[in-house]
């Protein structure tokens, strides 16, 4: 029996790294310090970020019409997205408010990103959003609940910034998101959360919605789908 358990172990051990090197990771890259939030992605903060791309629908088909950008740093306080996101018509809420939380933002145009440090309990994460509008929610989210969208009234403290390029049919956002609201560790490089990244909108008639990893699901909320986001060194 000893000897079994021996070699079960060595199994085991073998192949978990071996799953953690197949999950999609995005890596954020350090800021020495924190800035003032900017959608300019040509702005020195934004343009050493590494970036990974909401392509494909919630199965798999890719998208390209929508095909979003989305880049992010890490300092030690806080993770950083910036959201660059084409669009051929935006469907926006009607007066819009920037100074409190929107309650089912979701229903209009918006970007969001799903993020979980709990790896025991993956069923429990926060979901981050924006609007073109500069309009956002964040929610504390536990599905085992019944109605996990109630997490709105939990507050974490982050901030948005965006901006709509009618010209280029581009609008931008980004996000300033306290580690403290996400994750009881101190930030360091080689830490990671569980991610993932969404969009959604479109006209009522022909609405969408893309994601980073596909849920193969008709909702979001797909915990078993996230994959990794990694902080590590400015270059690496």
């Amino acid at each position: 029996m000893i000897g079994f358990a021996r070699t079960l172990c060595v199994v085991l051990l073998s192949v978990i790294p071996a799953l953690a090197a197949d999950t999609p990771t995005i890596e954020s890259t350090r800021a020495n310090e924190d800035v003032r939030l900017t959608v300019d992605p040509s702005s020195l903060f934004w343009k050493s970020a590494n970036a990974a791309f909401v392509d494909k629908d919630r199965f798999g088909n890719p998208v390209h019409a929508y095909r979003t950008e989305v880049r992010t740093r890490w300092t030690k306080d806080n993770l950083y997205f910036l959201f660059i996101c084409p669009y051929k018509k935006l469907s926006l809420k009607p007066d819009p408010n920037t100074h409190e939380e929107t309650n089912q933002l979701w229903n209009w145009e918006v970007a969001e990103a799903f993020i979980g440090s709990d790896f025991s309990d993956i069923q429990r994460y926060k979901e981050f959003e924006v609007s073109p509008q500069g309009e956002w929610v964040d929610l504390d989210i536990d599905l085992k609940k019944p109605h996990h969208e109630d997490g709105w009234t939990w507050n974490s403290g982050f901030e948005v910034l965006a901006k709509i390029d009618s010209q280029k049919h581009v609008w931008y956002a980004a996000m300033r998101i306290p580690f403290r609201a996400i994750d009881s560790r101190t930030p360091a490089i080689d830490n990671t959360l569980r991610i993932n990244l969404f969009r959604s909108g479109g006209p009522p008639t022909h609405p969408y919605g893309i994601a980073w990893q596909p849920t193969m699901s008709k909702t979001f909320h797909v915990p078993e789908k996230f994959g990794l986001i990694k902080l590590v060194e400015e270059g690496k």
